[in-house]
């Protein structure tokens, strides 16, 4: 599998393009800004992109999406108790930077338990609402990109629309702590870690 990491958007989100290295298919996870970089990654490793996967619908996470689409023909996917977010500047809380801006609809809306194919690659979608009520980890092979659910040492913010704290905790428990130890985490900001690494050391989970 193709993986490559970059930070976009004046928020510095992590945007994920992630690769059948079989197939040369590829989804995009949370393009939150600077579309061209990322197009531009996409070209120069031969990739064809087939998806394009939002977390949930906050602008730092979504912002380059509709560029990235009407380039490429990929899909557009995100839970659906967050696709009304991508709509509205003020759900997505862009309008709040001054710089307010929608997207288009969602092709695809998700929910717990869906899989999603790129190539032969199968990313598996957990629901893992708190941040926001649509928010959403995937799971490939023995990796979660988890948003804004799970940091390194923290967790998501839950003072937005749509947050709960027990929520949110609620996810983490159930939802991402029982994959296992060895599970590589990939969240939606700043370094990468592991489940085991979270369970022991993050505050917010003791």
């Amino acid at each position: 599998m193709y993986l490559e990491t970059l930070q976009v958007g004046s928020l510095l989100a992590n945007c994920y393009i992630i690769g059948c290295e079989k197939t040369n298919k590829a989804a995009c996870i949370d393009p939150g800004g600077n579309p061209e970089k990322i197009l531009n990654v996409i070209y120069n490793k031969n990739l064809t992109l087939t998806h394009i996967i939002l977390t949930h619908g906050h602008c730092d996470h979504i912002e380059g999406a509709d560029f990235l689409r009407e380039r490429t023909n990929a899909l557009l996917l995100i839970h659906e108790l967050d696709k009304d977010m991508i709509l509205n500047p003020e759900k997505n809380l862009s309008i709040f930077l001054g710089r307010g801006f929608s997207l288009k609809e969602a092709d695809i809306f998700l929910k717990d338990g869906d899989n999603i194919y790129v190539g032969e690659l199968k990313l598996e979608v957990l629901h893992t609402p708190g941040h926001t009520k649509g928010s959403i980890s995937i799971k490939v092979e023995d990796m979660l990109f988890t948003g804004d659910t799970l940091f390194a040492g923290s967790i998501g913010r839950t003072d937005f629309p749509g947050g709960s704290y027990s929520t949110l905790k609620k996810s983490i428990m159930e939802k991402i702590l029982p994959l296992g130890d060895e599970v590589k985490i990939l969240p939606g900001h700043g370094l990468s870690s592991t489940i085991g690494e979270e369970r022991m050391t993050n505050p917010f989970l003791r």
